[in-house]
């Protein structure tokens, strides 16, 4: 009997694992401590920004305290603890020499610089640069995100061959532009009312690769 109620008692335990969400499993897998702090930030900036915000499953977080060569755009997802990284610009007028590295920020209009702060990410649009995500600034140093026309969009100089060729990437007009490829990963995953917080954080990169793999490049590598 005693073997029995042990065998019971396991064929349970392992039921009641089975009905656990997948999310909990994840959360257990260990993550750096890079990502411990992006996530930690996105938790803090996704409560500050309350109920401004229509979804908090997944947050963008931008360091640029870090050089455009470097994968500084973070996907924080606060559901099941992952992050994954990518390469974004910055505005020239954030870095007026063109050095890879932003040194100040701007809210004011025409000076072409990236503004610091949360911004909502709104709906898609097609403008300028094809689809595009709108941003509202929820803070004082971007409250002209709006009319500025600063936005996430996608830009060849964005992309990680721009790193090879120069060893960093090309500027934008204040905007968070992207590589074409990466950012259908922003359309699909951060638009639509979720955060996006800008900021000079100095965290460095989960990865030390130019750009977080996708799962669909990964496949095809392996």
């Amino acid at each position: 009997m005693a073997d029995r109620r042990t065998a019971l008692k396991a064929g349970g335990a392992a039921c009641a694992a089975l009905a656990l969400p997948a999310r909990l499993f994840a959360q257990a897998s260990p993550v750096s401590e890079n990502e411990r702090r992006i996530l930690e930030i996105a938790k803090r900036e996704v409560e500050r920004a309350g109920d401004a915000l229509w979804r908090t499953d997944i947050a963008g977080i931008a360091d640029f305290g870090l050089p455009s060569n470097m994968p500084r755009f973070h996907f924080a997802n606060l559901e099941n603890g992952t992050v994954r990284s990518f390469l974004v610009s910055h505005g020239t007028g954030s870095d007026p020499e063109h050095s890879g590295f932003l040194q100040h920020f701007s809210n004011v209009p025409g000076s072409n610089a990236t503004s610091r702060g949360a911004y909502i990410t709104w709906e898609w649009y097609k403008g300028q640069y094809g689809t595009s995500i709108r941003l509202g600034g929820l803070d004082p140093d971007n409250s002209n995100a709006l009319p500025r026309a600063i936005v996430m969009h996608s830009a060849w100089y964005a992309d990680e061959t721009m790193v090879r060729k120069w060893g960093k990437l090309g500027r934008s007009n204040g905007c968070f532009a992207m590589g074409p490829q990466d950012f259908n990963e922003a359309l699909w995953h951060l638009s639509g009312g979720r955060l996006l917080f800008a900021d000079r954080l100095g965290i460095g990169a989960p990865t030390p690769l130019a750009r977080t793999l996708t799962g669909l490049e990964s496949a095809a590598l392996g």
